[in-house]
Order: structure tokens, then C-alpha cells, then sequence
């Protein structure tokens, strides 16, 4: 109540300035001398150079969440004295440095895309498609369970969703140096289509054959639905402190600040804007595009609400364990409500991810003592052992925390307290 401002808003002005520090030191950043650069290379150092980026990407998503969430805690923590303030100095200068290098790697990875397009032969955009492929090979012969195929879900659809982003930025440039003549656009677009078509169907097969070979039916995403819609509408609650956004982009490790700041970047360098009615249109476009998120918020929501309801995951919105204090740790919390209760499976018998878990008859064994939050995303083995080795597995699994928990109360905003 003494705070002047929220820690909500404390996190939203600080990403505000995150984002207007970086767009003015990628300034600084040559695009054009970047492609050049990169255009004199060979296409086999180029696929190199694309496959290492991927990694990067991803490395740095990791790193750059663990930094953000060290920055808004540190920001919005109850302090005890004065000089503790000090601390938000060091996390904000590494977040700044943390978002403009990943906005520059991204920054290479769409001028390496860009390369591929404008290349004649279209030899490296072939290659670059055939990467896609890749993953069938090193993804369809392992074992997945079903935590393994939704932490794999996330990350397709954050790739597929960084994937457009790069397209967008890929025509912009390249309208850009045609002097927006429509007719490049219609050239561009079956390299587009193609990249697009090529990795969905990659996804579709994956997915397809990881399903066939673990024995997991299709009913399994409507549950991963059901999880990221719980997310969403826990996070619009009255006592959340985290935005939507931050709450599912950490399940998918996504971070959208740096891909922000190079999108803005290239939009304003690409388009320039002289005169009143220019100025007029870049506010009406503005006013347009909240408008825009403001209905995105309100679909996405009624949505979200819809598909909890489906799931019967109304009650735990307000279970204890999930919405416990914050700034205790979630094993502790976990250890205060402990209850026993049965395992609901479904008919192949691995644990459901949404469904509601079942009081067991008098005459079934008690094999271990749970909450309701152990049901989430946990599947058991499906094999045929005695019940002193089921009762040893499922009691190591259960020390394991559920996906939902874990990333509930690694968000920095569900630990303010």
C-alpha cells in the first residue's frame, strides 16, 4: 500500500526503457555494411553460419530470461534500507547489453535470410529449407513423453512465430531498395510461401510420427491448450503481478524484447515519413494497432476462459498450492497442502494433464501420498511391475514438480511479495 507505483508497472517502465535505450544504440549498427559482409561469404559458410545462430538464439533466450527476471525482482523486491536500491543498476545495464546483442543476432539471422533470398540460384535457401528437415532425423526416434512433446510444442511454435517476424523484416528490406514497387512483392512471395510450407510440414510430420512411436493420442494438445490457457487467465487475475504475456512467453522461451526493438528498428529505417498527413497516419496507424491488441487481449482471454472450463481446471485458479504466497518457494508450499488422492488416467494409462484427480476406492492400495498440482503433465511408464516398484517409481516421480508449478513461480511477478 506505501508503493507508489505497482510492481506490474514498475516491470512495464522498465521494459519501456529497455526498448528505447536499444533502438537508439542500434542506430549504430550498419545494416547495409552487414549484408555486404555477409553476401561475400560461401554458401556452405553461410549454413554454417545459420545453423551456429539458431544455437545462439537459443542460448541467449535462457541466459536473457534468467536476466530480465533478476531485474524486475530486483526492482520491485521489498528493500529494508536505502542503499539496497543500488542493486537495480548492475541488472539494468546487463539487460540493456543483454538486449542489444540478441536483437544484433537476430539482426544477422535476417540478413542471412535475406541473402538466401536475393541469391540467384537460390541454392542457399534450399539448403537453409533442407535444415528444416534435420529435425525429423534427431527428433522421430527418441523417446518423448509427454512433458518432453510439450516443451517441444512451445518451442515450434516460438520458432515458427520468430520465423514470420524474419520473413516480415526480409520484404521490408527488400520493398525498400525497390522503392516499394508492388511487382518485387509478387516475386518475393513464392520464396515466402515456400519457407512457410516447408515448415509446417516438417512440424506435421514430426509431431505426426513422435505421437505413432510413443503411443500418445492427439487428445494430448488440447490438454497442452488447456495449460497454456491456464497461464493466461491466472495471470489476469486481481493478485497477478505479471502481465499475460510474460507468463506464457517463459513457458515457451520467448523473449520478445529483442526481436521488438529490431522490428521497430527496420520499420522506421525502412519507411520514411515527411510531412503533416505522414505524421497523421503513423498516429492513426498507432492508435490502430492498440486498438488491435486490445481486441487480441479480450479474444484471447474469452478464449482462454473457454478452453479452462473444457478442462474442468476452474478450481485450481484458486487452489492454495498454485496461488500460494509469493516469495516462498513452491516445494515448501507443496509440502503444507499434501492430501491423498488417486492418479487419474486416461485409457492408454498415462496421467491426464487436465483432468481432475479421483478419490480411490476403499479397496485400492494407497501407493503414495499427493496434491492436485502433482497431477499436472506427470506420465507414468505404462509398464507392468510389481507395487513395491510402482510405489518406488511414482514416489521419485513425485519429487519431480509439475511443468505448470515450475513455471509459475520462476516468474519473478508471482514471487513479489
Amino acid at each position: 500500500d506505501r508503493r507508489l507505483l505497482q510492481p506490474a508497472q514498475v516491470c512495464d517502465i522498465l521494459k519501456g526503457v529497455i526498448l528505447v535505450i536499444c533502438y537508439f544504440m542500434m542506430h549504430y549498427v550498419d545494416y547495409s555494411m552487414m549484408y555486404h559482409l555477409i553476401r561475400g561469404q560461401s554458401v556452405i559458410k553461410l549454413y554454417i553460419i545459420y545453423n551456429m545462430l539458431e544455437v545462439a538464439d537459443r542460448l541467449f533466450s535462457s541466459f536473457g530470461q534468467d536476466i530480465l527476471d533478476a531485474l524486475y525482482w530486483t526492482a520491485t523486491e521489498p528493500k529494508e534500507r536505502k542503499r539496497a536500491h543500488i542493486g537495480v543498476i548492475p541488472h539494468f545495464f546487463m539487460a540493456v547489453l543483454y538486449v542489444f546483442l540478441h536483437a544484433i543476432l537476430i539482426m544477422v539471422q535476417a540478413t542471412t535470410l535475406n541473402v538466401a533470398f536475393n541469391s540467384h540460384n537460390k541454392s542457399l535457401l534450399t539448403i537453409m529449407m533442407s535444415n528444416n528437415f534435420v529435425e525429423i532425423k534427431g527428433s522421430v526416434f527418441k523417446k518423448f513423453e509427454k512433458n518432453n512433446l510439450f516443451q517441444m510444442s512451445n518451442s515450434d511454435i516460438k520458432e515458427r512465430f520468430t520465423n514470420y517476424v524474419l520473413l516480415l523484416i526480409v520484404c521490408l528490406r527488400n520493398m525498400e531498395q525497390f522503392s516499394w514497387n508492388p511487382d518485387h512483392l509478387w516475386v518475393l512471395f513464392p520464396d515466402v510461401c515456400m519457407v512457410v510450407a516447408s515448415e509446417i510440414a516438417v512440424d506435421i510430420v514430426k509431431h505426426a510420427f513422435i505421437t505413432k512411436f510413443n503411443d500418445i493420442t492427439a487428445d494430448v494438445y488440447s490438454e497442452y491448450r488447456a495449460s497454456l490457457a491456464f497461464d493466461l487467465v491466472s495471470s489476469r487475475q486481481k493478485n497477478a503481478y505479471t502481465d499475460y504475456s510474460d507468463s506464457v512467453s517463459r513457458r515457451m522461451g520467448f523473449i520478445p524484447l529483442p526481436l521488438a526493438v529490431l522490428l521497430i528498428r527496420v520499420v522506421t529505417s525502412s519507411i520514411k515519413v515527411q510531412g503533416v498527413l505522414a505524421y497523421v497516419c503513423v498516429v492513426l496507424f498507432y492508435c490502430g494497432l492498440i486498438s488491435l491488441k486490445v481486441l487480441n487481449s479480450i479474444v484471447l482471454l474469452g478464449k482462454s476462459c473457454q478452453y479452462v472450463k473444457e478442462a474442468k481446471m476452474e478450481e485450481k485458479l484458486f487452489n492454495p498450492v498454485l496461488t500460494a504466497t509469493p516469495g516462498k518457494p513452491a516445494g515448501k508450499q507443496q509440502s503444507m497442502f499434501k492430501s491423498t488422492q488417486g492418479i487419474s488416467t486416461d485409457e492408454n494409462g498415462s496421467t491426464s494433464v487436465t483432468n481432475q484427480p479421483v478419490h480411490q476406492k476403499e479397496n485400492t492400495p494407497t501407493l503414495l501420498v499427493t496434491s492436485n498440482s502433482d497431477q499436472f503433465l506427470t506420465t507414468p511408464d505404462g509398464e507392468e511391475k510389481d507395487i513395491s516398484q510402482d510405489s518406488s517409481e511414482l514416489k521419485h516421480r513425485s519429487s519431480k514438480k509439475d511443468l505448470l508449478e515450475i513455471d509459475r513461480f520462476t516468474i519473478c511477478g508471482n514471487r513479489i511479495d
